[in-house]
């Protein structure tokens, strides 16, 4: 089972990794925020964070991808407070 950081905002930064993940795909925070019922700025927000911490990746203005440190952190097999 995974453990959040204090920094995180649970359940909203799971669900935007999981829609990264499980797509496979760059998205947008509008994209996201449609699939995870949240709003655009709450995502943008979150994205802002989770880019910050190394488990997404800003690809270009306004896209997003999942980082190897997020697909580990979704696996269980990282410590989000070691990064």
């Amino acid at each position: 089972m995974r453990e959040p950081a204090p920094w995180m905002q649970m359940p909203i930064d799971d669900r935007i990794l999981e829609a990264l993940d499980t797509s496979g795909l760059v998205l947008s925070p509008s994209v996201i925020a449609f699939n995870i019922d949240k709003s655009r700025s709450e995502v943008n927000r979150r994205l802002s964070e989770l880019v910050d911490h190394g488990f997404v990746e800003r690809v270009k203005r306004g896209y997003y991808e999942i980082t190897n440190a997020g697909k580990q952190y979704l696996a269980g097999d990282i410590d989000p407070n070691d990064i």
